[in-house]
């Protein structure tokens, strides 16, 4: 009887079956998860900025890792035994087999439900548009009128007013008291916004309190005052806590500043700075005006000058010296041209003369007409017994034909 020999199914290399266990790892529900427990083991990698540390608790540990650039953006530093919340994703390590959390975000744990809940609200309020730029209000850059919400009470107001007295006290400033932390906090801060856009003739309007832990601020970051700030027709700065503080107010406004002081600093001129500027512009404006008038001045010297406008009738008596010199010129062309036509005259008159028939009768010829007044010119034209008239040099002969004779031909 033959020996059988065992088959497994499928032989997984370790590299085949790390993947597996990856593949497995890619739920939905293990990709954006959130993980309390307590800190071991950290340490910052120098100098890549990695953080490797450990989670546990009672019963179980995770090793986890954050990279750098989200480790930038938090705001405490980890320590050993530290009870935090952290956010990413389970995905096995393949080089070693270990199952470990890529973590995206890392709080405190004590105020982790709060951090949920910021975050929560956050997305919610993102995905509205609340905060697009392009529902941003321009600041003014001369407000003359500004409303401060805030607690009456607090180093907020205090730090606003001071520097405004220095920057500029002809600014004017209206405090609308308002609880900055506990449970009517956020309700009031949103009355006080509604309260500065009824007032009228407001530019401005600065919400914040100093700073404080995040239960301090969370009055900051409930959705009244977020839909507060994003409905104000005046434009909105939040100035909330210290400079590492965010809250849902600071993405909302139209402008976040790092401090209450901030804010006013940014937003107050300097009354020194604008007197300057006043003045410079005055110089510039009386400048341009001198440089005006003196070019006016001078175009209107020498409109002066001008020996047409200084003396009205000058042009005229220059048209009239021009027409008498014209006429004196044309009375010379006229008389030279009369002169030479009437020598020309003169000549055709002697040439007339000379080929006129009364210069021939003046010689003792005469000329001789028949009745009709038609010059006789030869013998045959007339007859025996016809009156002729006969023209002389002093007169006319009246006389009758008694014969008539041809001569001879030679």
């Amino acid at each position: 009887m033959e020996e059988e020999t065992f088959m497994p199914p499928k032989v997984f290399t370790v590299s085949e079956i790390n993947s597996e266990i990856g593949n497995a790892l890619k739920k939905q529900s293990l990709l954006n998860c959130w993980i309390t427990g307590e800190i071991s083991n950290y340490k910052n990698h120098i100098p890549s900025g990695h953080w490797y540390f450990t989670l546990k608790d009672q019963n179980a540990a995770l090793r986890g890792v954050m990279f750098r650039t989200q480790a930038l953006n938090v705001a405490f530093k980890p320590q050993n035994g530290m009870k935090v919340i952290v956010r990413g994703s389970i995905r096995l390590y393949q080089k070693d087999g270990s199952v470990q959390i890529y973590v995206e975000e890392i709080y405190p744990s004590g105020v982790g439900a709060l951090y949920l809940a910021f975050e929560q609200l956050k997305q919610s309020l993102a995905q509205e548009g609340l905060f697009s730029q392009e529902n941003k209000k321009p600041i003014p850059k001369y407000p003359s009128r500004i409303a401060i919400v805030t607690s009456a009470t607090g180093a907020a107001l205090k730090d606003i007013l001071h520097v405004a007295q220095r920057r500029n006290p002809c600014i004017s400033l209206i405090v609308i008291p308002s609880a900055v932390q506990g449970e009517v906090a956020s309700k009031e801060i949103a009355q006080g916004i509604s309260r500065a856009n009824r007032y009228g003739n407001i530019d401005l309007i600065i919400v914040g309190r100093g700073g404080g832990s995040l239960e301090e601020l969370w009055a900051f970051n409930t959705e009244e005052v977020a839909r507060a700030i994003a409905g104000s027709n005046i434009p909105v700065i939040s100035a909330v806590g210290h400079e590492i503080d965010y809250t849902i107010s600071d993405l909302v406004a139209d402008l976040r500043a790092p401090t209450p002081s901030a804010a006013a600093e940014l937003v107050i001129p300097i009354l020194a700075d604008l007197k300057a500027g006043v003045r410079y512009s005055e110089d510039k404006l009386h400048f341009q005006i001198r440089d005006i008038l003196e070019r006016k001045r001078r175009a209107v010297e020498e409109l002066r000058a001008n020996p047409v406008l200084s003396r009205p009738t000058w042009r005229l008596e220059q048209s009239r010296q021009e027409l008498d010199a014209v006429s004196a010129r044309l009375q010379e062309a006229i008389t030279g041209f009369i002169n030479d036509r009437s020598g020309i005259l003169k000549l055709a008159s002697a040439k007339l003369d000379l080929l006129s028939p009364l210069q021939t009768l003046s010689r003792g010829y005469s000329l001789a007409y028949d009745y009709q007044g038609k010059v006789i010119k030869s013998v045959g034209q007339v007859n025996k017994g016809e009156e002729l008239h006969l023209k002389i040099k002093d007169g006319t002969v009246e006389c009758e034909v008694k014969s008539r004779k041809y001569d001879e031909v030679k």
